[in-house]
């Protein structure tokens, strides 16, 4: 089947790969711009991965934090997030709209609540976020289905926390099997 605005055959449908925007009507606000953590929502493939690796130097700059500080600013963070989502989804016209991916800095930064600083924990949650965020159980599967700001920044929350409880198994079942040597990242943060 043709598309309608140029003529050519249309490119055949790949799920999960197609990038969901409206129209605008006119350039993109200072919100829309946050929504889309910078430059990366704008990628043309996979924006919400690309979302999630911009989120790792937020969490690394954030590693010096205590948990009370670190709760506050996710939750702070989490409701900018609600703002900026609302604003790109009416900019968009589609509530979740592929160049929002703010969602997914939030909810990386809950899956790595608990865990110290490290290159490979910050792979494992990496890998463990992104997918829960696909698979999106439940309530992320709920969530998913409320159509504004809260909605689109609430599912990746809770795909964060199915991340956190996975990568805590990982930690825990490393610790069992290979034990703790004290320089491997599932060892950091226990007391001599």
């Amino acid at each position: 089947m043709p598309d309608v605005e140029t003529g050519r055959p249309a490119a055949p449908a790949r799920p999960g790969l197609e990038l969901k925007r409206g129209r605008p009507d006119g350039p993109p606000g200072p919100w829309v711009l946050v929504a889309s953590w910078g430059p990366c929502g704008w990628s043309p493939v996979a924006p919400g991965t690309v979302g999630t690796l911009g989120a790792i130097p937020l969490w690394w700059a954030l590693r010096g934090l205590s948990l009370p500080l670190y709760a506050l600013t996710l939750v702070a963070l989490g409701a900018i997030a609600v703002h900026a989502a609302e604003r790109a989804g009416a900019h968009w016209k589609v509530a979740d709209a592929s160049p929002i991916v703010i969602d997914e800095v939030v909810g990386y930064l809950v899956a790595m609540a608990l865990f110290p600083w490290s290159w490979p924990a910050a792979a494992a949650g990496f890998a463990l976020f992104r997918l829960f965020d696909v698979v999106k159980p439940w309530p992320a599967s709920a969530f998913d289905r409320i159509k504004s700001g809260f909605g689109v920044v609430m599912d990746d929350v809770a795909a964060g926390a199915w991340a956190a409880l996975a990568l805590a198994g990982v930690r825990l079942a490393l610790r069992a099997g290979l034990g703790c040597d004290g320089f491997s990242w599932w060892c950091a943060g226990l007391s001599p």
